[in-house]
């Protein structure tokens, strides 16, 4: 995609990688540039920096936690999790069902709504910033306290502890990030996404000195790397992904280095490091029992540690020592901001730097192969053959999913029972289809027993009637089995996975077979190319139905399920 011209969105656009971005952008004269960042502070310092630069680009700021609803995204993470309600909210943003029409209320979707970028650059270090929260310590704490308490008292402690543990999962915010982000984009028609993501090592492997802990290395660096992982692969499906943007990730697997070199006090997580004297008379004796947390004589000599340091953004500020050591051949090494900076540049305009990592799985991974293809027509006979020698046909065993390809095969499979070709079901009344369609069910309580017993109801012509067994698929709560019936729950358990005798159902399966068909004759004839594979002859329409084939189709048009890689 051309940068000029372009509205451009950058997340973490303060931070080291981000303002060499913006610099590296603004060369290329787009229209504007959103700098994002964690607090308004920093966007705005962002934007006053790069003003002088901008020309006629426009430059505006944006703040917030980019993983939090709107009303949280000015809050800290301590001040959310240190209110209940709060902790309740985050938690449920992560862990409910969401649909893609309330993301709405997140910051992040809300952003991207409003400034509707052409092209999201994503400097933000997310598997940092969700594996950081520490689920082990949150564990541990939980552990603690469940070991001290009766199960059946638990005490106000272990609840608020366990509802932080609830914070603190890793996948279901990842997900949640993803599906959140992809939803924005595609509604915004962003046309490119590029994230810099993290190797979590700094390119070295499970023999990394550098560590948070006594581990080495420590729990928490490697689900670094586990969410670094995890939240690549999901780009991967992204990539894939029809009506998503174009989709690459540019992965430093190195330090990087740097954005200010100085002297001065040195912070940490913002704050300075004050200074404490202890005289060697003061030593603690190490008999008994070390307590770590007090039991000093030290005094705070009212001064902050200060130095000469390299900052190098969100990755640390360093003595000249560590910098010299983490950046010796052999070790992390480094590479400057700039340089993938240039490398993101030549990525969306479509060159070829060699390091997207998106594109570098998409080369990798074994895909589908001509061999199969031909066994996949070998294993359909034989199964077809051995059919033909049985009493019975279970169409579905509901062990693939979702419970809507169950209901959508024993429905087409009721209609090759009952009308035999597409035609007779084209011509048929929808009245008259399902009529059938019942009297098939009530007549054959084989064909019964293997559609309930597999968890898909059926739902009767009225609409207001309904089989089913022991194990029912839709509707489905890990924490209930009792729903509200309504007339818009009942629609959308029926679309999900029942099986659905009402003659809307009849109509609207007509209605896709019309479409199917005028699909097919659309190809002409004489037309023998490999244009299209779905043409007339694919689907014989006198001929009995092929639920498998239809449904396919189905996911296809319907669902928007194509596989856009093969």
């Amino acid at each position: 995609m051309e940068i000029k011209g372009k509205d451009i969105l950058i997340l973490g656009g303060w931070g080291l990688v981000g303002t060499a971005i913006c610099r590296k952008l603004l060369e290329y004269e787009p229209k504007s540039i959103t700098i994002a960042s964690l607090t308004k502070a920093q966007a705005e310092e962002a934007v006053a920096e790069l003003k002088p630069l901008a020309k006629k680009v426009k430059l505006f700021a944006e703040w917030g936690n980019i993983f939090v609803r709107s009303e949280f995204k000015d809050l800290s993470r301590d001040e959310i999790l240190g209110n209940r309600e709060r902790r309740l909210t985050l938690a449920a943003d992560v862990l409910e069902r969401t649909s893609a029409t309330s993301f709405g209320h997140f910051f992040l979707y809300d952003m991207i709504e409003r400034r509707k970028p052409n092209i999201v650059i994503d400097c933000v270090n997310t598997a940092t910033g969700v594996a950081y929260q520490d689920i082990y310590s949150s564990g541990l704490r939980v552990l603690e306290l469940v070991k001290n308490v009766k199960a059946d008292t638990p005490s106000e402690d272990l609840i608020v502890e366990v509802e932080k543990l609830l914070d603190t999962l890793y996948i279901p915010q990842i997900v949640r990030h993803v599906q959140i982000i992809y939803a924005a984009m595609r509604d915004a028609k962003t046309g490119t996404y590029v994230k810099v993501g993290t190797s979590g090592t700094g390119g070295m492997g499970l023999n990394i000195p550098y560590t948070h802990s006594e581990d080495k290395p420590s729990r928490v660096l490697l689900s670094k790397n586990c969410i670094a992982g995890a939240h690549s692969l999901l780009l991967f499906l992204m990539g894939r992904t029809p009506d998503a943007p174009y989709v690459k990730e540019v992965k430093p697997a190195t330090a990087i280095a740097w954005k200010r070199i100085e002297r001065g006090d040195i912070l940490k997580h913002g704050k300075p490091i004050p200074l404490y004297g202890c005289s060697t008379e003061h030593a603690v004796k190490l008999e008994g029992t070390l307590d770590t947390a007090g039991g000093t004589d030290c005094k705070p000599l009212g001064k902050n540690l200060r130095g000469v340091f390299i900052d190098t953004g969100e990755n640390g500020t360093f003595s000249p020592g560590e910098f010299t050591a983490i950046t010796t051949t052999g070790q992390m090494e480094y590479i400057t901001p700039e340089e993938i900076a240039k490398t993101i540049a030549w990525e969306i305009e479509g060159g070829n730097s060699g390091h997207d990592i998106i594109g570098a799985l998409d080369g990798a991974v074994l895909t589908s192969t001509y061999r199969a293809g031909v066994m996949r027509t070998l294993a359909i006979d034989k199964m077809r053959g051995m059919l033909r020698e049985e009493s019975s046909d279970p169409v579905a065993f509901e062990l693939l999913g979702p419970p809507r390809l169950s209901k959508l095969l024993y429905e087409a499979n009721l209609l090759k029972q009952t009308f035999d070709s597409i035609d007779a079901v084209i011509k048929a009344t929808p009245k008259k289809i399902s009529d059938a369609c019942l009297n098939l069910i009530q007549s054959d309580e084989g064909l019964r027993s293997r559609i309930v017993s597999i968890g898909i109801p059926v739902l009767l012509p009225d609409g207001k009637s309904l089989l089913k067994g022991p194990i029912v698929k839709v509707p489905a709560d890990p924490r209930r089995s009792k729903f509200a019936i309504t007339k818009e729950s009942i629609e959308n358990w029926a679309h999900n996975g029942w099986v659905d005798l009402r003659v809307a159902n009849m109509e609207k399966w007509q209605t896709r077979l019309k479409l199917l068909k005028s699909q097919a004759l659309a190809v002409i004839n004489d037309d023998t190319s490999s244009h299209t594979i779905r043409d007339a002859s694919f689907w014989n329409f006198d001929h009995p139905l092929d639920e498998g084939e239809i449904v396919g189709w189905i996911f296809i048009e319907e669902e928007k399920g194509l596989r856009m890689k093969s």
